[in-house]
């Protein structure tokens, strides 16, 4: 392990928490690098292929080959592609830590190890962080996942639990029977999931826990504002008979960072009719749960009313890889219910992994998808124990400052239209930019151009049926003024057709 335990050793590391770089590294990488990198992976005709080489060759190779080829998502603050964060010094330091000892965290051994109560204190931490308060909501249910999809699969494989449990006779449940089984039992011939714009990812976890990707409808209040939860025709569609309902809220559209839901009144009435109709609610928060964490200021204000009401879910997901800044893979789940929990996932016949009955903790591998996993709660716990909720607050808020400079320029530009059209008031802007080229020759290629600066790292996706242009800022290195001068001069090249020079900025 070296120095990896020699804290005044770290300590130049953990120092560029607070340091700018002394250079900007590129975004990506160059062509260049990527083919020499694909050109010195070994080939399965060769002689030598399989046949082993020293340590010390190998990790010249990866150094020399490969990692020039990889994309600078944790180095440049510009890395704006799929909401995929960096790392924070701290945190990779901790990720490191967790290699070094290779925890296995499932199962819950108090007089082993102290992995589970680590894991339960950064999960309690998290919420309160999030302002989901833990004794007057009960976020009892909880644990790490690899990301949000997973978090979304076990927020539907709950939801499918308690809405056809509610139907059962007693001593009968979805995990002890199966799916198909009790809904026969239960007479229900559909359980749909209600959304408006929901993340694929939604439609991925309906397939895996068995209600299929059609299960998945969208009710969009409008055009204007697709999404928006249409709360009225939600509830005629869970009048139908033999049909039961989950409820999948976005709070934090992928494309706009938008809220289904605008403010309290409004979740509470979809609350309202989860319990009219024995419905769960599930709220994929992701991204969006963590405008929470952001300064209770006026400049936030419309954020902090969107997201109010989440409290009244039944289950989140949420995602550390994104701006909490944790290495990947590193999602949550929290839920009100453990029992359902438990009821779900639960590893049975399996005494050699059980804990002890006086355990306060339930084990990991009880309530969530895997019996072997990785020990994700240490770099949330150095992070959130490191940051605290001013630090946290502060590194959100730089990522909404440089978004909303980034939406600012766009909507005063000749060359650009900040999306959605009727829709792009400041106080919603979070993290997520959307935009489109007003000339659509250069819109069909924009992405392309913006990325083979290499300084600059965007996403491309479609809006009303038109290409269009996403920035997620979600890096802790963020610098608003540096970054966003860099970011005005990269769209005012690539509009005007003229190359860009960084030595400029």
């Amino acid at each position: 392990m070296n120095n990896l335990f020699d804290i005044s050793a770290q300590s130049s590391r953990f120092a560029q928490r607070h340091q700018p770089l002394p250079s900007a590294p590129p975004t990506l990488p160059l062509p260049a690098a990527i083919h020499a990198a694909e050109t010195s992976l070994p080939d399965p005709s060769s002689a030598s292929y399989l046949a082993g080489s020293p340590s010390s060759t190998v990790a010249a190779h990866i150094a020399r080959d490969i990692v020039p080829a990889l994309t600078g998502q944790n180095a440049s603050a510009r890395y704006f592609g799929f909401i995929t964060g960096g790392t924070l010094p701290l945190a990779a330091w901790a990720d490191n830590v967790v290699s070094a000892l290779d925890q296995n965290v499932q199962v819950h051994l108090p007089t082993q190890t102290v992995a589970t109560a680590l894991e339960d204190a950064a999960l309690e931490m998290l919420a309160r962080v999030l302002r989901l308060d833990v004794a007057e909501h009960g976020w009892k249910g909880r644990t790490f996942t690899t990301g949000a999809t997973a978090s979304n699969v076990l927020g539907l494989a709950c939801g499918r639990e308690h809405a056809l449990n509610q139907r059962l006779p007693d001593g009968v449940t979805v995990g002890d029977v199966g799916l198909l089984a009790a809904a026969a039992k239960a007479g229900v011939t559909e359980i749909q999931v209600l959304t408006s714009m929901g993340h694929s990812s939604l439609s991925k976890a309906a397939s895996v826990v068995g209600l299929g990707r059609l299960s998945v409808k969208e009710l969009r209040l409008s055009e204007e504002e697709p999404w928006r939860f249409d709360i009225d025709a939600a509830e005629t569609a869970m009048q139908r008979p033999g049909v039961a309902t989950i409820l999948g809220i976005s709070a934090g559209e992928v494309n706009t960072g938008r809220y289904a839901l605008q403010d309290v009144e409004e979740w509470t009435r979809v609350r309202a009719l989860a319990d009219k109709y024995g419905a769960w609610l599930h709220v994929d928060g992701a991204f969006g749960v963590f405008a929470r964490a952001l300064e209770q200021s006026d400049e936030y204000k419309l954020l902090h009313e969107r997201i109010d009401g989440i409290q009244l879910a039944d289950s989140i997901t949420i995602d550390g890889h994104k701006l909490l800044n944790v290495p990947y893979d590193c999602g949550m789940f929290l839920c009100k219910s453990p029992t359902i929990m438990q009821a779900v996932f639960t590893n049975p016949n399996a005494s050699y992994l059980s804990s002890s009955a006086a355990a306060t903790i339930p084990s990991p591998l009880n309530i969530g998808l895997e019996n072997s996993r990785r020990f994700r709660a240490l770099p949330v716990y150095a992070v959130l124990l490191s940051e605290g909720r001013p630090g946290l607050a502060a590194l959100l808020g730089n990522m909404a400052q440089l978004s909303r400079a980034i939406a600012a320029f766009l909507r005063a530009s000749p060359h650009y239209e900040l999306l959605p059209e009727s829709n792009s008031a400041e106080g919603e802007i979070f993290m997520s930019v959307l935009f489109c080229a007003k000339d659509p020759e250069l819109n069909e290629t924009l992405v392309a151009k913006i990325n083979e600066t290499r300084q600059m790292y965007v996403s491309g996706t479609t809006w009303r049926g038109s290409k269009a242009t996403r920035i997620a800022v979600s890096n802790w290195r963020v610098d608003v003024e540096k970054d966003g001068k860099v970011v005005r001069e990269i769209l005012t090249c690539v509009a005007e057709g003229r190359e860009f020079d960084l030595s400029g900025c």
